[in-house]
């Protein structure tokens, strides 16, 4: 009988670099990637161009069930079309937190989800991997940092970017997105009671990702 695949979920809110970290240890270990909060932002853009309302919850589920998506490489195609720049727009992030809300659709990207789980193994971000969608995982680390730190995170990302940022507006925004997360009645923004917290303020990214693999050392031998 082949042992499980192993998956390592990173959960935590928005701009807490779990996306980041969770990309350079699936490198590390050779594993899969599943960037869940992608496809969030890949419906929310979707559900914009044919003009259905982001509050609309059984409208955009059955949206979601008709995309194809595929990702490649670094690049995200939905319907054959690269739409790699289009998702990171800040108006579609927040987009994405207001769809994510809705039972129907999370319930419809589950199985889209599972899918990512392939030999030799899963890094999965998001804000329930842990929770729902991998809740045998072997190892389960939440991710965070405080508002002002993740903020000034994102207003130098975007800058980096060259794009407009304003800190207020970016610190209010996740304010009400961590809000909505936590609140929302279809999987919460929680911590898994089996995780571990990895608080980053003063990490670097080496760090974060040297912190995660040490902690899965233990569990190597049982998915070789």
């Amino acid at each position: 009988m082949k042992p499980p695949i192993p998956v390592i979920t990173i959960d935590g809110p928005s701009a807490s670099g779990k996306g980041t970290i969770a990309q350079l240890v699936a490198a590390q270990l050779g594993f899969h990637y599943l960037d869940s909060g992608a496809l969030y932002r890949i419906v929310a853009l979707a559900t914009q161009q044919q003009n259905i309302a982001w509050s609309d919850a059984q409208a955009v589920a059955e949206c979601a069930k008709r995309l194809h998506i595929i990702f490649e490489n670094e690049q995200v195609l939905l319907n054959n079309k690269d739409i790699t720049n289009d998702i990171r727009t800040e108006a579609i992030g927040k987009g994405a937190s207001q769809v994510a809300v809705h039972a129907p659709l999370r319930d419809a990207l589950t199985h889209m989800q599972h899918a990512f789980c392939k030999a030799p193994g899963l890094v999965a971000d998001g804000r329930d991997m842990g929770t729902i969608i991998f809740p045998n995982a072997p190892l389960k680390v939440f991710l965070t940092a405080s508002t002002e730190v993740r903020a000034s995170r994102r207003y130098q990302q975007l800058i980096n970017k060259k794009q407009a940022a304003n800190y207020d507006d970016i610190l209010q925004d996740l304010l009400e997105r961590d809000e909505r997360d936590q609140n929302r009645a279809s999987s919460p923004l929680v911590m898994a009671d089996d995780a571990i917290l990895l608080e980053t303020d003063n990490l670097t990214i080496s760090q974060a990702v040297a912190f995660v693999l040490q902690k899965y050392q233990p569990f190597i031998q049982f998915s070789a």
